[in-house]
């Protein structure tokens, strides 16, 4: 383990791959580990070593837990990593994965992703539940359309008008809606006026980070930049700088 100084990793979800070299580039181990044996391995390394992992689901965790161990952690998009892969596509597994973030990761010119605080991690979170909802909402707003055009009922475009004519449609005892296909439909918008009030509660914890978060503050003032906008780009890339 004294010999090793960089360490490319190859994440997975049950296993994790490591491909070790020393200062000359030569390959001192390429191993399988399980997850529960991987930072007992990693605390081994060499103060200061380099450890180097794509950017997935899970590599910001890993890399906070690398970093308290006193490796120099780096991670690098994905779509980088490929090219060094001297395997080429057909050769794709864990251990040339391993091996090409282990090349690609030490290039003089490579660009890394910033490791994330669990704060930012949190608040990506509420962004991603919130854009995970409004396509629940287009999805309903569409499925309660769906419905009602099979009864010859059609409203205008807006989720507005839609809203507004919809309690009309329901309680219009003429049209050809049948008795359980209005309480379908009604079932439907109860769910989409559900959707609506997780994404207000979405939208009130990004307006607490803005208010909160001296740099989201301060991207706020921008000229065109709202609460979301700002919260986001802090959250995503850090140090605003």
């Amino acid at each position: 383990m004294s010999e090793i100084t960089r360490v490319g990793v190859d994440l997975a979800k049950s296993v994790i791959q490591v491909n070790a070299v020393d200062a000359g580039g030569k390959l001192v181990t390429n191993r399988q580990l399980s997850r529960d044996k991987f930072l007992p391995w990693c605390a081994q390394l060499p103060a200061g070593c380099s450890v180097a992992m794509e950017a997935c689901g899970g590599s910001h965790h890993w890399a906070r837990k690398l970093i308290a161990l006193g490796l120099n952690v780096k991670i690098i998009a994905a779509h980088l990593v490929v090219p060094y892969r001297l395997q080429g596509k057909r050769g794709k597994n864990d251990a040339n994965d391993a091996a090409a973030v282990c090349e690609a990761a030490f290039r003089p010119a490579m660009h890394f992703v910033p490791v994330k605080t669990t704060t930012q991690q949190g608040i990506l979170s509420v962004h991603r539940l919130r854009e995970g909802l409004k396509e629940e909402r287009t999805a309903s707003i569409n499925r309660i359309r769906g419905m009602l055009a099979e009864f010859g009922l059609v409203a205008p475009k807006s989720p507005e008008k839609l809203r507004e004519k919809l309690t009309d449609m329901l309680e219009d005892a003429s049209n050809d809606l049948s008795g359980l296909a209005r309480l379908v439909v009604q079932e439907a918008y109860d769910h989409w006026r559900d959707i609506e009030k997780r994404i207000e509660w979405c939208n009130e914890r990004i307006g607490a980070h803005v208010k909160d978060d001296a740099q989201a503050k301060a991207v706020k003032e921008l000229i065109g930049v709202g609460p979301v906008t700002a919260s986001d780009v802090v959250a995503t890339v850090g140090d605003f700088h």
